[in-house]
């Protein structure tokens, strides 16, 4: 009898069974890659092994989609997209794969069945050590929405051996322990070693003439360092989309130092070939105060080199000249990180692809795009001249080249202006020369972002005003998302499947479609759904508090949460400013009805950031009083969440009744945190400050909690000589709590422990305004707690946060990307 050949795809001979999608093929893979990837069977296997076997089912569905979407791209012959960021924050994989394949209800069916549970698997994935806060959790949101839109696009990174660190707190103190997030592998990776390039470090240049009499620069006696390709699938919801991510992982090259072998000492020729894989060792903290480390700079120098080699690569593979390159290639550069990329590409079209320069410039200028993330000019990068002329001393010349030729073409157009030259000019002139990336990535980009519209706004009046002088066609607004199937799909499954009883699942594709639950608000049927299912995610958060930090709270009371990377000027002072005013209000008045608070506190400081750290301290400080009083009792709560990453974001966002974003007006970028809590309902307190404005323009002003000095005030108040002890010594409350704070009152064993903190606030200017913003703070956090007493119209509220969230999602953002920057199409991937 003839082999029936239904369901089976023909290719050179082989007959390829297409895997099924339903729980009986489910447990049929899971249970062949128990036995046959892992060596394991049901008495021998651990929950890990079962993670593995599960997650194996799930990448065998990916890769026949991964393969296709990549041969479809090279026979098109598309334009492609290459998003390259120094970080890409992408939390656990195995959930977003899942729902995205549109199988993670058979998946969880097909684990109970075999006596498992998907969700206690899910918990063994770690999170992939990828990336740091909010620039790398973006970068996450926009391949995840490249995929769903169908965009031909590559991400490229680094493949960071270790994360920024595991927190952990001891004694209320910030300790970090290695994030060691690959010791038992990656089942996601797949190594390229047949993408391997060289990247060069140091060394020197030299003039020669070629071959036709024309005098060339070439860089030699460089050291040397491998880079190779790791490739992690990423799918589209819904699609057979699967783009790749390509992170890069040094290697050392075969060759050992000579010297070392002559002089008899193998373990010294060792031990520097290791070195030369510290470079994607670790993932540096952000601080937001720039530090020029060469070690950094190697990083970005050794992920941008590979990317370019590699970009190259593949264009030259289906194209004999440059003529097409910036019609096939697109290079969105995240932040100013991948700004060397610029001189990179540059050096490539130069040195080894010989184009004279007028061309190469060109190519290189409309093929760049420069996403800014800061508003904060500490925090752009600017690099020693003696430390590049060292490590990069060929891109060094070109970039003083590039500079050359810009200022003479700004002399023209301004001519006169010395001071504003000296401005721009990238390279920053004093005693000790910088390399001013920002700059760089601006001149050698046909198009500047910003991440919200108040921050572009900012960029165009104040970072880069006379940028914007020459150049106002380069400068746009893309406001940033977030992508839905994860941050409402995937982490809160109960509301997900309310929405699609109500309206249908459209969501997930057009977050617009939210809006459809504006009618039902005010339907106390429905809020009582709604809110049934928030006090699930607030009992399942309060486990996940008792079991971390021993606590018990009471999940009737107000979730109060900011989580968040610390910097003073995201402002978690504040709001623990606020804490220390309700704990006094309820000792002073311990009869009176106050609404109960729950607030929760996350995020991690930098190692060297000590007035982060030391907040942190303040915080578990005032905790370990506040939650052992008894006068206060459930009133009051303060907890830390130690170690804050996507998977307990994924657990804490979706039980928030109140967001908090208070970040000084003019300082927050975007965030997009606020997006997060607000699609699952969370009502936000906080300023006019990056996305929480556009926020508010959605929601309505009536659905949001807005405080404190905006941006124009906040420069006002700074330029007429802002005075924090005035409002320390007119608010008595205010002087009160920080006399505490001053005098040892939650550090009895130290009383001098919190003193910086007082002296920051009263005596070194305040930086932040906290002082200013405090007394508009503690009285909307007056109007928040009104707000929640009445129940039905604060469902009604979360419900409209919700219902009008359409704008936010990431696929709205790279939408506007794709079409005003990159000018690239959606292509669709046929199995």
């Amino acid at each position: 009898m003839p082999r029936s050949t239904s369901n089976v795809d023909k290719k050179q001979g082989f007959v390829k069974k297409n895997l099924g999608m339903d729980a009986e093929a489910l447990k049929e893979s899971f249970v062949h890659h128990l036995e046959y990837s892992l060596g394991k069977d049901d008495y021998s296997s651990t929950l890990q092994d079962c993670y593995a076997g599960i997650a194996l089912t799930a990448r065998d569905r990916l890769i026949e989609r991964w393969i296709k979407t990549q041969q479809t791209y090279h026979k098109k012959h598309v334009k492609r997209i290459y998003y390259l960021s120094l970080e890409f924050l992408i939390g656990r994989t195995l959930g977003n794969s899942l729902i995205n394949l549109g199988m993670y209800d058979e998946a969880s069916r097909a684990m109970r069945e075999l006596g498992y549970s998907l969700e206690e698997l899910r918990e063994k994935e770690w999170d992939a050590g990828l990336g740091n806060g909010g620039l790398g959790r973006l970068a996450a949101c926009f391949m995840d929405s490249l995929a769903t839109l169908e965009m031909p696009a590559v991400g490229y990174g680094i493949r960071y051996d270790y994360g920024i660190f595991f927190q952990n707190i001891k004694n209320g103190y910030q300790v970090e322990t290695p994030d060691n997030w690959l010791r038992l592998g990656n089942i996601w990776e797949f190594p390229r070693p047949e993408f391997s390039y060289l990247v060069k470090f140091y060394g020197r240049v030299e003039g020669y003439q070629d071959a036709e009499g024309k005098t060339r620069r070439r860089w030699v006696d460089a050291e040397d360092i491998v880079a190779m390709a790791y490739d992690t699938p990423v799918p589209g919801y819904n699609n057979n989309t699967v783009n790749n991510l390509r992170l890069w992982s040094a290697k050392s090259t075969r060759e050992f130092d000579l010297n070392y072998f002559n002089d008899g000492d193998y373990i010294k020729a060792v031990s520097a070939k290791s070195v030369s894989e510290n470079i994607t060792k670790v993932l540096y903290p952000n601080d937001n105060n720039f530090e020029g480390k060469e070690l950094r700079l190697k990083q970005e120098y050794f992920f941008v080199s590979a990317t370019i080699q590699d970009i190259i690569r593949r264009y030259k593979n289906e194209h004999a000249d440059f003529s097409e390159f910036s019609n096939q290639v697109a290079i969105q550069l995240n932040d100013t990180h991948p700004a060397i990329s610029i001189a990179e590409l540059m050096r490539t079209l130069l040195d080894q692809e010989c184009l004279p320069w007028e061309e190469a410039w060109g190519i290189t200028v409309k093929t760049y795009g420069y996403t800014n993330h800061t508003v904060l000019p500490e925090a752009l990068e600017r690099w020693p001249v003696d430390l590049m002329a060292r490590v990069l001393p060929r891109h060094l010349e070109i970039i003083y080249e590039i500079n050359r030729r810009f200022l003479d073409e700004l002399a023209v157009l301004f001519p006169g202006d010395q001071a504003m030259l000296r401005e721009l000019s990238i390279i920053e002139e004093g005693p000790s020369k910088k390399v001013r990336m920002a700059n760089l990535a601006i001149v050698g980009s046909h198009s500047v972002n910003g991440v919200a519209a108040l921050h572009s706004d900012i960029l165009k009046a104040t970072l880069f005003k006379d940028f914007y002088r020459a150049w106002p066609e380069k400068f746009n607004n893309k406001t940033n998302g977030i992508t839905q199937r994860r941050w409402l799909k995937l982490c809160n499954p109960g509301l997900a499947s309310l929405i699609d009883e109500r309206i249908g699942n459209g969501w997930t594709l057009d977050l617009f479609d939210l809006k459809k639950l504006e009618p039902l608000a005010r339907d106390a049927a429905f809020q009582k759904k709604w809110s049934g299912i928030k006090k699930a995610n607030k009992e399942f958060l309060a486990e996940y508090i008792l079991q971390r930090n021993n606590i018990v709270i009471n999940p009737d009371s107000m979730f109060d949460i900011q989580v968040k990377r610390l910097h003073e000027y995201k402002r978690q002072l504040l709001n623990v400013l606020h804490v220390i005013t309700l704990y006094n209000r309820i000792k002073d008045n311990p009869g009176k009805d106050f609404v109960p608070r729950t607030v929760i506190f996350a995020g991690k400081a930098a190692p060297g950031y000590h007035m982060a750290k030391l907040i942190i301290k303040l915080i578990n400080s005032i905790g370990e009083l506040v939650n052992a009083d008894p006068d206060v009792g459930d009133r009051l709560k303060v907890v830390f969440l130690r170690n804050y990453a996507v998977s307990n974001a994924e657990k804490i966002i979706p039980a928030a009744d109140l967001s908090e974003q208070i970040s000084t007006a003019g300082t927050e970028a975007s965030g997009t945190g606020n997006m997060k809590f607000a699609l699952n309902g969370a009502l936000t307190i906080g300023t006019l400050d990056g996305a929480n404005i556009e926020i508010m323009e959605e929601v309505g002003r009536e659905n949001i909690f807005i405080f404190g000095m905006d941006a124009e005030e906040v420069t006002a108040l700074k330029n007429s000589s802002y005075n924090p002890l005035q409002y320390y010594n007119e608010n008595a409350e205010l002087r009160r709590l920080i006399d505490q704070i001053g005098s040892g009152y939650f550090s009895k064993d130290n009383p001098s422990l919190f003193k910086p903190i007082v002296d920051s606030l009263l005596y070194h200017g305040d930086t932040y305004m906290l002082l200013a913003d405090y007394a508009s703070y503690v009285a909307c956090q007056e109007k928040v707690s009104d707000a929640y007493k009445n129940k039905s119209r604060w469902l009604e509220m979360s419900i409209l946060n919700t219902a009008r969230m359409g704008k936010f999602s990431s696929d709205r953002t790279i939408n506007e990307y794709a079409s005003d920057i990159w000018d690239v199409k959606p292509v669709s991937i046929q199995i």
